[in-house]
């Protein structure tokens, strides 16, 4: 019995203040918890919106650009008229870039809403209204990439200001 007993004693010494450091520190494990779990919940959403935006590149142009608004329709403003809209924003975002504006997300709406309207009239695939943050600036840049390449022209070269003319 004795030979069990000296045993017992020094493992109750060294297990004890892990067991009182367990029991003091013990709202941390479920707080470490908690976050991995809003964290893994906040990451399936993103994996749906991915998956959403990969159907939805997979079914094609034909699925998101309005069969209504195609090349030779003259429902709304002209394409020399949104070009025109797309600079003057263009250039007032460029301007805004990196401040902080109180109108800036509107006029990033405006400026979406007028790449939307232009991608329409010219038969390229948007997915603006799909995507938000960082997605969405992305996809700005391919649009207007693709508007370029369709024949818009959405930047007029500037003369740098700090240059005398002549």
């Amino acid at each position: 019995m004795h030979a069990l007993a000296l045993p017992l004693a020094l493992l109750v010494t060294v297990c004890l203040p892990v067991v009182v450091a367990a029991l003091i520190c013990a709202d941390e494990p479920p707080a470490r918890l908690r976050r991995r779990i809003v964290t893994r919940r906040a990451g399936k959403g993103r994996w749906r919106q991915l998956r959403q935006l990969d159907r939805a590149l997979r079914l094609g142009p034909t699925r998101l650009v309005d069969q209504a608004a195609w090349p030779g329709r003259r429902d709304g403003p002209s394409i020399e008229q949104l070009a025109a809209e797309l600079r003057r924003l263009g250039e007032r975002r460029r301007q805004l870039a990196g401040r902080p504006h109180p109108g800036r997300d509107a006029l990033l709406a405006a400026y979406d809403d007028r790449l939307r309207l232009a991608s329409r009239r010219l038969g390229v695939a948007e997915y603006l209204a799909d995507l938000e943050g960082l997605d969405r600036e992305i996809e700005r840049v391919r649009v207007e990439g693709a508007l370029e390449a369709a024949g818009l022209v959405l930047r007029t070269p500037h003369a740098d200001p700090r240059r005398p003319a002549g």
